[in-house]
């Protein structure tokens, strides 16, 4: 009984340090830095700037969740990308310690 409880008190440790571990975002490199904020429906402000988002858009938090537009806040700080038709194909709302790290050059 000690031993089953001492197996399932291992196991749980496991699990709940796996589930611990940083999240892990791979950011393209050619994605764009701006400020982020919604407008109304599937447009948001990027800089100042009114931008469509494109059908199939995914906007994405610090933990790599998806944010429907209607729920993004206001002046997030993002790195995105833009379809051919210049609207935003995919975002990513960057915690504050991606925030912190400067944009490498190009």
């Amino acid at each position: 009984m000690i031993r089953r409880f001492a197996i399932a008190l291992c196991l749980t440790g496991a699990a709940l340090a796996a589930v611990a571990q940083p999240i892990l975002r791979s950011i393209p490199d050619d994605a764009k830095r701006g400020v982020m904020s919604p407008v109304q429906g599937m447009t948001v402000e990027i800089d100042g700037k009114p931008i469509d988002l494109a059908a199939g858009a995914q906007i994405r938090d610090g933990r790599n969740m998806i944010v429907v537009p209607t729920a993004l806040p206001k002046n997030v700080v993002v790195k995105y990308q833009l379809n051919p038709d210049g609207k935003v194909r995919r975002a990513w709302i960057l915690s504050p310690q991606e925030a912190a790290q400067p944009d490498p050059k190009k």
